[in-house]
């Protein structure tokens, strides 16, 4: 990613250039790994993405931030209710946009001096 906040801009085969995002106000864009569809139970159950599973908090990749966010960053992980939030496409990849003060929880490689969990 460019920076805080941003997308880069690419060029494609065609020569179509794809516009620089920026995310406004106090917006998260992230983006949800694959892999976190299907999870296994810790008898080994496969569950399926489609199963209905009520208050299940996800993890996800922050892409970009708006202005007003102040503690995460893009690279950072967050965890969020899927519920509280809108999915988007964008240059054909999915992610899904939430306010800052819907996540619940960050994990993150900087030393903030903060005490907390290691994941």
């Amino acid at each position: 990613m460019a920076g805080r906040g941003q997308t880069q801009e690419r060029g494609n085969a065609s020569g179509d250039v794809k516009h620089a995002i920026t995310m406004l106000n106090d917006r998260v864009l992230v983006h949800v790994p694959s892999a976190e569809g299907e999870r296994r139970s810790r008898s080994g159950i496969l569950i399926p993405a489609t199963a209905d599973v009520s208050k299940r908090l996800s993890w996800a990749d922050v892409a970009g931030v708006g202005p007003h966010v102040r503690t995460l960053k893009p690279g950072d992980k967050v965890l969020f209710n899927p519920e509280e939030c809108a999915e988007v496409e964008v240059q054909g990849e999915e992610y899904l946009i939430l306010r800052e003060r819907d996540v619940h929880a960050m994990a993150s490689e900087r030393l903030d001096g903060g005490t907390g969990l290691y994941l």
